[in-house]
């Protein structure tokens, strides 16, 4: 029986986005746990009441500040993130002999300096956030600078089965000013800075969403995760019982073309005996196997003549498994 990989392709998948369901899952309980800091004064007096050996895991708002921004080079935007990337786009000559588009990255560079939220009330600084999940940066520029075109150049290129045909440069920027939540570990200082930061264990986001958009958005994954994994596992067992089906279908219908050539052979030995003088019983069980091989399976009465190329495998290989079970007679 050959395995069904599609059914259980399907299985596999389910058990996937099972996965990902509990994680989501998971995570929205996770961040409806964690305390929310009405202001930046509020978060710095639970600071102060909070134990110093469990980490204090808070959710805060306001909009991005620096005091040294980064100023962009083409696009001229103050941020506290940038990213910087030159890609060099070209034409290649395929295996047929074609010419296709095709890009590689030459310069990718990410620039961060100390930033901070201010919600009115005081700043909370925000280390690693490049790290954190739900960040978005937004473009701030991208530029497509065609490449010179000479002779000598042209002709190089050519001889390596390339055609350049420019350069795509981009500039990505948190800018200042962007309102943001920021969920993570609080901390505070001697000196009285407070900082959030990815905890050893639990989650960190900065994202333009709040904190109950956050929660309805890994809640409505999580419910996806799981309709699709009840939709792939439903087809997957669908697949394989179809399988199982055709095999046991297929079994069933070789077992019962194989009877019904031994009991056809059977009579038809039966009939030769009665008007015969009588041979030997070895001679009669070689006969006996002779006409199981010899008969057609379309009359079951005549010996073939003929044969399907498509099935002469087929029916050779099946019926010489069932030929090596029959009993022997001394």
């Amino acid at each position: 029986m050959l395995i069904p990989w599609g059914g259980v392709g399907c299985c596999l998948s389910a058990a996937a986005l099972y996965l990902l369901g509990r994680s989501s899952g998971r995570d929205a309980e996770v961040l409806r746990s964690v305390a929310r800091a009405g202001s930046t004064k509020d978060l710095a007096a639970i600071l102060d009441t909070a134990s110093k050996v469990l980490p204090l895991v808070v959710a805060v708002s306001g909009r991005v500040g620096s005091d040294t921004p980064l100023i962009c080079q083409q696009s001229g935007m103050r941020g506290v993130i940038v990213e910087e990337t030159a890609e060099q786009h070209f034409l290649k000559h395929n295996d047929a002999g074609s010419w296709i588009q095709d890009s590689a990255v030459m310069l990718s560079v990410s620039k961060e300096v100390p930033w901070y939220l201010d919600d009115g009330t005081g700043r909370v600084f925000v280390v690693g956030a490049r790290g954190a999940a739900g960040l978005v940066l937004t473009v701030a520029s991208e530029v497509f600078e065609e490449s010179g075109r000479t002779l000598v150049r042209g002709t190089l290129d050519y001889l390596q089965g390339l055609k350049m045909l420019g350069v795509k440069r981009t500039e990505r920027v948190l800018p200042t000013g962007t309102s943001l939540t920021v969920v993570g570990e609080a901390i505070k200082d001697d000196v009285g800075t407070i900082r959030i930061q990815r905890p050893h264990k639990g989650p960190f986001y900065v994202s333009p969403k709040s904190i109950d958009q956050l929660i309805m958005n890994l809640g409505k994954w999580a419910k996806l995760y799981q309709l699709a994994s009840m939709g792939f596992a439903a087809f997957g067992v669908f697949l394989l019982a179809k399988r199982a089906l055709q095999h046991f279908l297929e079994r069933k219908r070789r077992h019962e073309l194989q009877k019904r050539v031994h009991a056809a052979a059977a009579q038809k030995q039966a009939r030769e005996a009665e008007g015969g003088n009588g041979t030997s019983d070895v001679d009669s069980n070689n006969k006996k196997d002779q006409l199981v091989l010899d008969i057609c399976v379309i009359c079951l009465e005549q010996e073939y003549n003929a044969v399907w190329p498509h099935v002469l495998l087929y029916e050779l290989l099946f019926s010489f498994d069932e030929l090596s079970t029959l009993p022997e007679k001394n």
